[in-house]
């Protein structure tokens, strides 16, 4: 078990500057960078952050923590720190992550595989020819070209009597491959392949290929009226156990010795492909990618604010769970949560 030292803050209000987004594209490879010594912090630099971070109010959980000790962990408010939660899209990551291991055992050929070869069982009569052009690098990437089904387009997707249809059967937007629209049905679509290859439900292949080496719980989530997990949305993890996944991430894919996840996928997903329409941050498999202060920043977003923060050089893994009914956006408390890791975490780790 990662040891947690007792750690007790009262609740105070701390004004915290917003960010839009870390505002870098990246320039080298994420893990190029040495890791630095130790795994302290400047301890009141870290009291300091720690308690702005509790006077976010829309923030429950923050865990810290450097070279895989956790430092601190605690629930400011919600569930504690041990109880799974939704964490939304970062759901997303963990998708993609498993999307590596299919292709690590032989699942799936590649990612240049089209969807149509992937699981050809998924492709409706009558879509627009290009549907067969998708590729599951495209749904990696949120490239798919299609009418979005995250947004304003979420409730209807979620009301069709086949989520997987009508993400297909949704008009083009762009060409599969040209660029990054942020949709949900994408990582449904790349699940459900997932599924179809391996023969096996999403939720069996998360448990048994990450639940099982990190140790960690993966309770079910929601199914579509085919019985296809989400496969972008929805998830539940504890905090605790999202660190263990992050720092699986950090760790190149290893884990207790294990290689759970392929080193060549861990650098592969770091690889800029794409951008973000809204923050403007790179976009690998599955992960967001940026730069502050001169430090490589791999993220999971999801929704209301839930942040799986990695910063590599530093051996820096943050976790923040918040309220999942409240909207967080980059120019809001996301940003401030950004803000918090930029101007206030990496320094305590920066001065330790």
């Amino acid at each position: 078990m990662i040891p947690i030292p007792p750690f007790w803050l009262g609740r105070r209000t701390v004004l915290a500057a917003t960010v839009a987004s870390f505002g870098c594209a990246l320039t080298r490879p994420l893990l190029a960078t040495q890791p630095a010594a130790g795994v302290a912090f400047d301890p009141a630099l870290l009291d300091r952050a720690i308690k702005r971070a509790a006077g976010l109010d829309q923030i429950h959980a923050l865990v810290i923590g450097r070279h895989g000790e956790v430092v601190s962990a605690e629930a400011f408010r919600g569930p504690a720190v041990n109880r799974a939660v939704n964490v939304k899209s970062v759901s997303k990551t963990i998708a993609a992550s498993l999307a590596g291991i299919a292709i690590d055992r032989g699942v799936l050929r590649g990612v240049d595989v089209p969807l149509a070869e992937a699981a050809p069982g998924l492709v409706p009569a009558g879509v627009d020819p290009r549907v067969r052009r998708i590729t599951i690098a495209d749904l990696l990437t949120m490239q798919a070209g299609l009418e979005p089904t995250s947004g304003p387009g979420y409730g209807r997707w979620i009301n069709s009597r086949n989520w997987v249809v009508d993400a297909l059967r949704r008009p083009f937007v762009t060409e599969p491959g040209a660029r990054m629209l942020y949709s949900t049905g994408s990582y449904h679509l790349l699940g459900a392949a997932l599924a179809s290859a391996s023969g096996r439900s999403l939720l069996a292949l998360a448990r048994e290929w990450l639940g099982e080496p990190l140790g960690i719980d993966v309770p079910s989530w929601t199914r579509d009226p085919q019985g296809f997990y989400l496969g972008g949305n929805n998830m539940a993890l504890s905090p605790l156990d999202l660190f263990r996944f992050g720092e699986l991430w950090r760790q190149g894919g290893r884990w207790n010795g294990q290689q759970v996840i392929s080193a060549a996928w861990v650098r592969d997903s770091w690889v800029p492909r794409t951008r973000s329409p809204f923050s403007g941050d790179d976009y690998g498999y599955g992960w967001f990618l940026a730069e502050a202060k001169g430090h490589r920043i791999a993220y999971a977003r999801g929704y209301g604010g839930q942040m799986l923060y990695l910063v590599p050089g530093l051996g820096l893994t943050v976790v923040v769970t918040s309220d999942p009914g409240r909207p967080a956006r980059s120019d809001g408390h996301v940003g401030m949560l950004n803000a918090l890791l930029t101007d206030a975490i990496i320094p305590a780790a920066e001065m330790a």
